[in-house]
């Protein structure tokens, strides 16, 4: 079978498949995984082999993926012959703008829009050549999968879904138009670069409104609560920043010696950055850093530690983090649910009456 990117069937036959992804992929996924008693959104589940599950469920969508890639694979290289010689195309939409024929121009159809009517306006416009129209139609619906199915799939696009996945297609279609040049299969055409990157975007942009709306079932609580908070925190002094700041450091209290090294250091790995020692007071500072993360404990003679002392951990994969602290000899409680997000989490003991809460992302 051969598809001609430029034909009607094959316009068609690619608009179905992506309207069924859409729709059909997260229903069906959310209707299995709640009848199993799998949690999609990072929460408990009911199910005792929810991981093993979710491995499956992982490898099928990659599966899934991979076909799609090989479809991509199939258009891009293999349903056309070799030119003879390279061919690089620069101007943006030129064939575009040529196929589309507008007898007073795009600001006179405008005019012509409030003064005549749309369909009197319509009448002003001729298609001359539509192969041009279904061949940026055709790039943009081929990366729509790519945009959806990344932050679907894997947890590393779904912590920032508009920019890495974006970023990704654009790499991905810079990719296939290099190989086409060097290999003479087709040409480098920014048109199809930017159709592709379109088309990404739309894609993730269906992820955010319809599969995380159909897999996520608190989204209308959570939307509710996110626009209550705004209209609320509007004037008030840190909103204008809220997504230019963090909280870098968090500071508990403990007793100097080889137990505070061993465990955030040997054990959790993280790196000791500094050491404060003010001898007239009695009082060592150590700073620990992890990434942009830092944890600062002092420890000042004859001050004594609270009874308890919390430290909570945020990361994307709890299951192998689970499997890398038994490695290190740190035993873990069993999962229970955030009372306020309802995310799973989990508890390791640390010194000084420290309780490490890790809390899934």
């Amino acid at each position: 079978m051969i598809l001609n990117p430029n034909s009607l069937s094959t316009n068609l036959l690619v608009t179905a498949l992506v309207v069924v992804m859409v729709w059909l992929l997260p229903w069906i996924d959310r209707k299995v995984c709640t009848k199993i008693g799998v949690s999609l959104s990072d929460g408990v589940s009911s199910n005792p082999n929810a991981d093993r599950i979710h491995h499956t469920r992982k490898f099928l969508l990659i599966c899934m993926f991979g076909v799609y890639l090989l479809l991509i694979a199939y258009v891009a290289f293999f349903s056309r012959s070799a030119a003879e010689e390279y061919t690089v195309h620069v101007n943006l939409y030129e064939n575009l703008a040529s196929s589309i024929h507008i007898d007073f121009g795009i600001l006179g159809l405008i005019h012509s829009i409030f003064t005549e009517g749309f369909r009197a306006a319509m009448s002003h416009v001729q298609i001359t050549r539509l192969s041009n129209i279904a061949q940026v139609y055709m790039n943009i619906c081929m990366f729509i999968p790519m945009g959806y199915l990344l932050p679907y799939i894997f947890d590393w696009f779904r912590i920032h879904p508009r920019r890495r996945t974006v970023i990704a297609c654009l790499l991905a279609s810079l990719a296939v138009e290099n190989i086409q040049l060097i290999t003479k299969l087709g040409f480098y055409d920014v048109d199809d670069l930017f159709s592709n990157v379109i088309g990404g975007y739309i894609g993730v942009l269906l992820y955010m409104s319809v599969a995380y709306v159909l897999t996520h079932n608190e989204w209308r609580e959570e939307l509710k609560a996110l626009h209550i908070w705004r209209r609320s925190a509007k004037k008030k002094a840190l909103y204008v920043f809220s997504k230019k700041i963090h909280f870098p450091r968090t500071t508990i209290y403990g007793e100097e010696g080889e137990p505070l090294l061993d465990f955030y250091a040997s054990k959790l790995g993280m790196r000791l950055a500094s050491v404060i020692e003010n001898k007239d007071a009695g009082e060592t500072d150590y700073l620990f850093q992890f990434g942009k993360n830092q944890l600062e404990i002092r420890c000042i003679e004859g001050t004594p530690i609270p009874a308890t002392q919390d430290l909570t951990i945020a990361c994307n994969n709890s299951e192998y983090m689970k499997k890398r602290l038994a490695r290190q000899g740190i035993e873990t409680s069993e999962y229970k649910a955030d009372p306020y997000t309802g995310l799973r989490t989990f508890e390791i003991a640390g010194p000084d009456n420290v309780t490490v809460t890790i809390i899934e992302e």
